[in-house]
Formats: C-alpha cells, sequence, structure tokens
C-alpha cells in the first residue's frame, strides 16, 4: 500500500518508481541469512561478491524480526554499505552507530514499558506475579528494571522463567517451565520476549493450556498471534502494550478493493484469497474451486484474521518505506540543484546511498493498552472461543509524560476477561487486611505474603492493607471492629446512676436514723440505760456516726478538687473520732467495774473523766497524719481513660499512697486495739455493761474492713468508689446496729426495764 501510494504520487520521487521484494524470515538464522545472500546476489544460488539483478537497484532493507536478526543482516550488511530500516522492537544494542552505522529503528525506546506495565499492575491491585523473559541480554535487562520497579511498589514475583531462545525451525526445547503455571497462585503471568522467545511458549502451549491466566505481553504479540491458533485459547483476555498508532488514511478501502487479479505477480496475495475465502477469481487456474461473487473482498476474511486493523508491524513498516522515500527524494533534490544527473546519475546516486541523516516517522512514547479479546459480536459467555479469533480491542492509553494520577486511562467496561473469570481477577499472594487489621510478614517469603493481625486494644487501623495500627488518642477508644476511634464518655458515679442513687438514699436514710436514735437518746437523757457508760460518749459516738454516713455523700458525684481533698479527710477523722468513742466506752465500763475494789488510782481517773481525753488524743494524731498527707502529696482530681472501655472516669487520685495507707493503718490499728479491749471486758457483769455489744460491733467494723481491701484492690473505675462508700455505710451502721439498738429496744419497747425499780429487780436476780 505504501509503494503504491508513492508511485502514485506526483510531488514524491517523479519519474520513478519504487518496487519490492520479499523474503522469509524464520526463527533460524541459517536460512534466513541464506535469504539476504540470494536478495544480495540478484540469485538463487550464492555468489559472494557478484551481482545477477538484471533490473532496479535495491536501496535499503527493512526487517525486524527481532533484534538479533538485524544483528546478522547488519554484519552482511554493511560490507556493502546498505541500510538497513528495523521496525522490529527497540534494542540499544542496535543503536551502536560505530557497529552497525546504517542501520536505523523505526521504533522508539520502550523504557516507559515496564512503567506502563506497573501502572495496570496497581490499577487491577495486582501484586502477585509471574515473569516469563526471553533468556538473552534484553530479556536479563528488562528483568533487572522491572524487578527494581516492582520492589518500589511493593508487587512481588511469584517465580522468574527465562524463556528458551529456539535458534532453529523445528528445534526441540525444554519445556518443563509450563507445569509450573498449574501450580502457581499467581493469576497475572508477564510475557515479554521476541519471536524465537515466544515460539517456545507457542509450542509448550499445545500441551500445557494454561486457562485462567491473565497475560501481560509486549507489542511483538502480534507476530506469534497471527500464525498460531491453540494460542488463543490459553492467551484469551490478555493484554498487549503496543506503542502509539495512528491511522493511514486510505488503507482499509484499499483492502477492501484489492484483488488477486490487480496484483497477478503477488503469489502470496492469491494463495491468501484463495485459502481463507475458499474461491478464486474467474479465469483463475484454480476455477474449478469456486468462482467469487462481484463483491468479495478482505473484508470478508474469517474473524480470525483482522486486515482493517493496523498492526504495530505494519505501522511501523508503512513509515519506514516512506522514510527510504522521503530520503531518496531530498538527495535527487540535491543532485538537481548541483546538475540534472541522467540515467546513469541516477544509479550511480542509488549505489551511493549510505547512511540517510533525516529520518522521520519515529513513533511518539506513548502506548496502547489493547487485550486480546474475541469476536465483539460474539456470546462473551462462551467458555472455548472457535480457533483462530485474533482481534484486538483498545481499552486504554498510557502516557509517561502525563500527571501521575492521569498516566493510565482504562476503560473497563469494555474488557473481557480470561475463561474462568466472571469479574475483574485477584492475584494476590495474601488477601487484603481489612480495616481493623495490620499486616504481617512472613518470615522467609516475599513482603507480598502476609498474614493479618488484629490490632491490639487500644489501636486502630482505617485503611486497608495497613502497615502498622495507630493508637487512639486517651480521649477516645477504638470500636469493636478496630476500624476507627470514638469519642470517649465522660462518667462517674453520679447521683443519677442506679447505684449511686442506691448508695446516696442508703447514706441519706442511715444519717436519719442516727439522728432519730441520737433524739431519743436525748429525750431520755435521764434515764438508767442512757447515763450508764457516759452518755456523753454516747452522744459523741452518734454525732460521728451521723457524719460518717454523712461523708459518704462526698464520694458520690461529678468530682472536683475540694471534694477530692474533703473524701479522705472527713473519712479519717469520723471515723478516728467514732473508734476513739467506742474505745473511751469501753474503757469507761471496765474503770467502772473496777471501781468495786476500791484504789486510789483508779478511783481517780474514774472520777477526773481520764477516758472522756481518749477521743482528742486519738484524733489529734490522725489530725498529724492527714496534715502531712496534705502537706506533702494530696489528693487531687484525675482522668482515668483506661479502667472503663469507651469511658473516662472522673477519679480522685489519692496522691500519696503511703499517706493513705498510714491514715488507714492508723484507723485499722486503732479498731483492732478497741476489739481487743471490748473482746477483754466482755464477761462483766452485765447490767451495766455494754462491752458485749461493743465487742459485737467492733468485730462487725474489722470485718468490713479486712474485706474492703481486697476487693477495694480488685476493682476499677466507679466501682471502686461505690465499694469504699458500701464499707462506709456497712461499718458505720454495724456500729449503730449493734451498740444502740439493744438499749433502743429497752427504751421504746420495754421502758419497765429503764427504770430504778427494774434495775434493781434484775440486779437482785442475779445475786447483786
Amino acid at each position: 500500500f505504501a509503494i503504491q501510494e508513492i508511485n502514485k504520487d506526483s510531488q514524491l520521487l517523479p519519474n520513478l518508481t519504487l518496487g519490492f521484494k520479499f523474503y522469509n524470515a524464520f526463527a533460524s538464522e541459517q536460512y534466513t541469512l541464506l535469504s539476504i545472500v540470494y536478495w544480495l546476489f540478484g540469485a538463487t544460488i550464492a555468489l559472494p561478491n557478484y551481482t545477477c539483478h538484471t533490473q532496479g537497484r535495491h536501496v535499503a532493507i527493512i526487517a525486524g524480526t527481532t533484534s538479533a536478526l538485524s544483528v546478522e543482516f547488519g554484519t552482511l550488511l554493511e560490507l556493502y554499505k546498505t541500510p538497513q530500516l528495523t521496525y522490529g522492537p527497540f534494542d540499544p544494542m542496535l543503536n551502536d552507530k560505530d557497529q552497525f552505522p546504517s542501520l536505523y529503528q523505526m521504533a522508539s525506546s520502550d523504557s516507559s514499558l515496564g512503567h506502563g506495565m506497573i501502572s495496570l499492575l496497581l490499577h487491577f491491585g495486582w501484586t502477585w506475579v509471574a515473569l516469563f523473559v526471553s533468556d538473552d541480554m534484553k530479556g536479563e535487562q528488562f528483568l533487572q528494571y522491572f524487578e527494581a520497579a516492582m520492589l518500589k511498589k511493593s508487587v512481588c514475583v511469584a517465580f522468574t522463567v527465562k524463556l528458551p531462545v529456539t535458534k532453529k525451525l523445528y528445534a526441540d526445547s525444554d519445556l518443563t517451565f509450563m507445569s509450573s503455571i498449574r501450580v502457581s497462585s499467581a493469576n497475572v503471568h508477564i510475557l515479554y520476549g521476541d519471536v524465537r522467545g515466544l515460539i517456545s511458549v507457542d509450542i509448550s502451549v499445545q500441551s500445557f493450556l494454561t486457562m485462567g491466566k491473565v497475560w501481560i505481553m509486549t507489542s511483538k504479540w502480534d507476530l506469534i498471534i497471527s500464525e498460531t491458533n491453540h494460542m488463543l485459547h490459553s492467551f484469551h483476555g490478555g493484554f498487549s502494550f503496543s506503542p502509539y498508532k495512528e491511522e493511514i488514511p486510505g488503507l482499509k478501502l484499499f483492502v477492501k478493493t484489492a484483488k488477486p487479479s490487480h496484483y497477478p505477480e503477488d503469489f502470496y496475495f492469491s494463495k491468501l484469497w484463495l485459502f481463507h475465502l475458499g474461491c478464486s477469481l474467474e479465469g483463475s487456474f484454480c476455477g474449478h474451486i469456486g468462482t467469487c461473487s462481484p463483491n468479495t473482498s478482505l473484508e470478508f476474511l474469517p474473524g480470525h484474521i483482522d486486515l482493517l486493523t493496523i498492526s504495530d508491524s505494519s505501522y511501523l513498516v508503512y513509515n519506514a518505506v516512506y522514510t527510504v522515500a522521503h530520503v531518496l527524494h531530498k538527495m535527487i533534490l540535491e543532485k538537481v540543484e548541483m546538475g540534472s544527473p541522467g540515467e546513469e546519475g541516477r544509479k550511480g546516486l542509488f549505489s551511493a546511498y549510505t547512511s540517510p541523516s533525516n529520518l522521520k516517522g519515529l513513533p511518539v512514547t506513548t502506548y496502547s493498552c489493547s487485550p486480546a479479546s474475541s469476536n465483539p459480536e460474539e456470546n462473551p459467555n462462551i467458555v472455548n472461543f472457535p480457533a483462530g479469533f485474533r482481534l484486538l480491542v483498545k481499552i486504554g492509553e498510557f502516557s509517561s509524560k502525563s500527571p501521575h494520577d492521569q498516566d493510565l486511562l482504562i476503560n473497563e467496561d469494555i474488557i473481557e476477561w480470561p475463561v474462568g473469570f466472571k469479574k475483574t481477577p485477584q492475584s494476590v499472594c495474601s488477601q487484603s487486611c481489612g480495616p481493623g487489621f495490620r499486616k504481617m510478614s512472613q518470615e522467609g517469603r516475599p513482603v507480598c505474603c502476609y498474614t493479618c493481625v488484629f490490632c491490639p486494644e487500644r489501636d486502630v487501623s482505617n485503611q486497608t492493607d495497613a502497615e502498622q495500627c495507630i493508637q487512639c488518642a486517651e480521649h477516645e477508644y477504638p470500636n469493636m471492629e478496630r476500624s476507627r476511634c470514638l469519642p470517649k464518655l465522660m462518667t462517674f458515679l453520679a447521683f443519677e446512676d442506679t447505684l449511686g442513687m442506691a448508695l446516696a438514699c442508703m447514706a441519706l436514710c442511715f444519717s436519719v436514723l442516727t439522728a432519730v436514735v441520737l433524739w431519743v437518746f436525748v429525750k431520755h437523757r435521764d434515764t438508767p440505760i442512757v447515763k450508764a457508760n457516759n452518755r456523753s460518749l454516747s452522744y459523741i459516738l452518734l454525732i460521728a456516726l451521723l457524719l460518717c454516713f454523712l461523708c459518704s455523700l462526698l464520694f458520690i458525684g461529678r468530682p472536683n478538687t475540694a471534694t477530692c481533698l474533703l473524701r479522705q479527710i472527713a473519712f479519717g477523722l469520723v471515723f478516728t473520732v467514732a473508734i476513739s468513742a467506742v474505745l473511751a466506752k469501753t474503757i469507761t465500763v471496765i474503770l467502772a467495774f473496777k471501781v468495786m475494789k476500791p484504789g486510789r488510782t483508779i478511783r481517780r481517773l474514774l472520777v477526773s473523766g481520764a477516758s472522756n481525753f481518749i477521743i482528742p488524743i486519738c484524733s489529734l494524731i490522725q489530725l498529724t497524719f492527714c496534715g502531712i498527707w496534705l502537706g506533702i502529696s494530696p489528693p487531687f482530681l484525675e482522668l482515668d481513660a483506661y479502667s472503663e472501655h469507651g469511658h473516662i472516669i472522673l477519679v480522685c487520685n489519692k496522691g500519696s499512697v503511703t499517706a493513705f495507707y498510714c491514715v488507714l493503718g492508723y484507723l485499722g490499728s486503732l479498731a483492732l486495739f478497741s476489739f481487743t479491749v471490748a473482746f477483754l471486758a466482755r464477761n462483766l457483769p452485765d447490767t451495766f455493761n455494754e462491752a458485749k455489744f461493743l465487742t459485737f460491733s467492733m468485730l462487725v467494723f474489722c470485718s468490713v474492713w479486712v474485706t474492703f481491701l481486697p476487693v477495694y484492690h480488685s476493682t476499677k473505675g466507679k466501682v471502686m468508689v461505690a465499694v469504699e462508700v458500701f464499707s462506709i455505710l456497712a461499718s458505720s451502721a454495724g456500729l449503730l446496729g449493734c451498740i444502740f439498738a439493744p438499749k433502743c429496744y429497752i427504751i421504746l419497747i420495754r421502758p419497765e426495764k429503764n427504770s430504778l425499780k427494774g434495775l434493781k429487780k434484775r440486779a437482785s436476780s442475779k445475786g447483786f
């Protein structure tokens, strides 16, 4: 088509006619080089240094099946200064002008090919791929570059196969490498190599069908796919990167209207027509097969042969032919300016044709990505396509000069995936770790192979395949899926809570009950039972118990700095007063019964009211401890963000733990001493003696606080506060009930026993 256009163009090479000859290029150097020798000498026998051309002059050779063949051609062609234009894959080795001064590559550098392939992998999330590269220098260079680029993008290689190069047409190849495809977990295979390497794959897939794999190939795929049928079952739905091509005006019309009768000298055209259309033109030597209808054309070739879609090689050949024509035209113009050449001058011009300096038509560095697809009119759900479907459908473009997020443009709606995939295939070594998980690498395996680990208790991951979990801030907590942080709720033992409300009601009820008991004792202050054991101490004890009940309310509600200071100090002081009052009452009982055996010292202690000094002395000691506590490290307000999931608890930090346990230890020692004294006085005559009640009350008190310690330290948050409040209420209620309940019973229910006459009667009945 290019030759025909040039010969019809009156402005390009006027008065000259370009011609051409075709020679086969096998995957065997010996046959191909023999064709070159025949072409140079113009005969079917090799006659070095002779030329048998009878007409026309050969000015250039257009070749390019493989770069290796171009190198071997160049070694021979340079002897005769014959230019070679190669339309094969770009090879940096062919750019060496010292070695190949007359060799020109029509293809542009494919340095962006690897970048485009990786962009395609990342677009579909394919991070686990297998590599098939030709076992030559170019394949090795591509492998080194591609593996380094994959590593930067966290794409891993499942395995690598170096395709054995077939140097003879029907040579045996080691095809065992294809068996690894079946057991591979990689669903995406990248195929990079020239025709010699791809023939190994061509032969192997006859025995090893590789359906269910996505193949990503280089632009030279069309050279093999046009010659094979069985490969299509294995490579259907794959992708091929090809250089950007423009439409060639008039080419489709040329293909539709071309007939063998127009080119009787073209044996291959007639053969193509006969074999694929199944008929011959009227009057031809094959007329007995069937005569073609007048409107028969190459447009109606079977679906597996698409001559209307221009291939990469055809586009570069078209540019190469025009490049030769333009260079010749320029050289003729230069000769015309120096003097009009005759016929002999033109022959000399063609003989001197070397090293054209203004080659044009080089492709740009933009690639289009096309998947090998079936005929669009066929049903895409058919599992096996008829042998020979080789149509390429453009589905997108890649440009290395575009912005990073726009370098790859793909229309996924027109992609037809290989058999076995109903949607976009996945090719990963490990499934993605969703939000709430992080990746943990596996020892001895690539970075793409990992296990998913659930984030720790306080960490989250809000993205897929997170490398690390992120810890939530102190005022936040992770949700159950560990995918995001939620704001924590501020909480404390509030009066509105069920537990807080129950404890507050108990405190108020016991406070009212204590106040009623105090009122009863004040009202009956002149009765014997109230006067017994020092009624002043009874009043002090009741007031102290009332304050104990009320101080528990300081532990309920929203804490602040003031309540944090008052809580422990009030608790320590009022309980010290209560316990010291019990101790004073116990000592009073002992002194009272010791008076029965007169002694100057004991009588003096009882008369002087020495037991009344116990309360201020004990309270002063406790006050000293509290003062030291407040001076060294007082309690303060603290936010507890970890004790309760999803909540920030407002708590009162005790400050100095040592001071806290000194206060608590002193209170416990005082209670234990009071219990011991009361226990020793329990057997004294009980008419005026409440030592038994004091002993039992102190037993209850000590039991509550001994139980409190392990429970208190095993709880957290506001439950810890509730345990302390309950212990205060229980111990105070124990003192109130054990000491004053029996007396109130006598005062209110059995008043006859609360008189001097009743007491004398009880005393006489017991032998006093």
